[in-house]
């Protein structure tokens, strides 16, 4: 059986990447550009810049990946996009650059879910192994989905509100760190001490849903009180006080379905995959109470926004002939479904 080369592309917000994946497994280029320093003067993603720097960088990160992997269109089985969930001028790009090159190349063109990229990612370190469970952590997006085969998702659960890495960016702005403030809330939170016990919302409940707006609310209301009486807050002790109330949650709301689910794997996908106590976290909680349980956990480079996990997505939906046509449209609302 000959080998499949996938050129995968993901423009979904602000990280212009393509890339070149090899029997859904293999990465033969993996090519980012961020945009995090141009956005960072904001506060946050400006979807009007972040869609013109996908104009100006997509051509050129589409030829970068190609010569990083050592191969030609000619070499190229069939290109990928991201076709949503995301912002709807930034999809536009990678749509448009792929329909415009499986239509010159004469290749079969496919439109990959956002989301089931970042659970694929996990696909790129070894074999997936189903039934699964992967808790998907990242802005815009909290969800447990469990997949009893290849290809098939189901959402176990959802935040009703806020996503975890929103809260994080948002309490980061109020405390007046640098863009994006998630990251910067993770390091400080190792500084700091959880003295604030904010509430665990949703812990006890008979579901699988997530909720951070209240928790969002009761962090910003703690220093705005604390601002207004003159009091000196530590914003390590704050960021560690959150920290632990979101892991918290997450952690035992994941172990719970994966023992209702009986899975062989759970894996961690989404940007905030990243997030240092996250990970401590579930890997200890997951040799403690679920030790026959395959724990997956991303690097770094694959739990950001990038194109080799949409590549490795693609390949289940290549081997199932799921092919899109031409008059392909972005779809910022793209739900993950069946």
């Amino acid at each position: 059986m000959s080998d499949t080369l996938i050129l995968a592309i993901e423009s979904s917000c602000d990280e212009t990447s393509a890339a070149v994946i090899k029997n859904g497994s293999e990465i033969l280029s993996n090519i980012v550009a961020s945009q995090v320093k141009s956005h960072m003067r904001f506060g946050g993603v400006v979807p009007e810049v972040a869609s013109r720097h996908h104009v100006e960088q997509i051509t050129q990160i589409i030829a970068s990946a190609l010569t990083e992997a050592e191969v030609e269109m000619a070499d190229v089985d069939a290109i990928s996009v991201t076709e949503g969930p995301g912002l709807v001028g930034s999809l536009l790009i990678g749509v448009s650059a792929a329909k415009a090159m499986a239509f010159a190349h004469n290749k079969p063109l496919i439109a990959t879910n956002h989301i089931a990229g970042h659970i694929y990612a996990n696909q790129l370190l070894g074999p997936l192994q189903f039934p699964l469970l992967t808790l998907v952590v990242s802005g815009g997006h909290t969800e447990l989905i469990y997949m009893p085969e290849d290809g098939v998702f189901e959402i176990v659960g959802e935040t009703r509100d806020d996503a975890a890495g929103e809260a994080y960016d948002k309490i980061g702005r109020v405390l007046g760190l640098p863009y994006p403030g998630g990251k910067v809330m993770d390091e400080m939170a190792h500084q700091g001490k959880d003295v604030f016990n904010f509430p665990r919302a949703m812990l006890h409940e008979d579901n699988y849903d997530f909720s951070f707006s209240g928790l969002k609310s009761s962090v910003i209301n703690t220093i705005h009180n604390a601002r207004q009486k003159g009091d000196d807050l530590d914003p390590y002790d704050v960021a560690a006080s959150f920290q632990a109330a979101v892991v918290d949650v997450l952690v035992a709301k994941t172990l719970r379905a994966a023992k209702e689910k009986d899975v062989k794997q759970l894996l961690l996908a989404g940007g905030v995959a990243a997030n240092k106590g996250l990970r401590t976290a579930l890997s200890e909680a997951v040799a403690k109470e679920l030790p026959g349980v395959e724990l997956i956990i991303p690097p770094l480079s694959l739990c950001g926004d990038n194109a080799a996990m949409i590549g490795a997505a693609a390949y289940t939906q290549y081997k199932a002939k799921e092919f899109a046509a031409l008059d392909l449209n972005a779809r910022p609302g793209l739900l993950l479904e069946n």
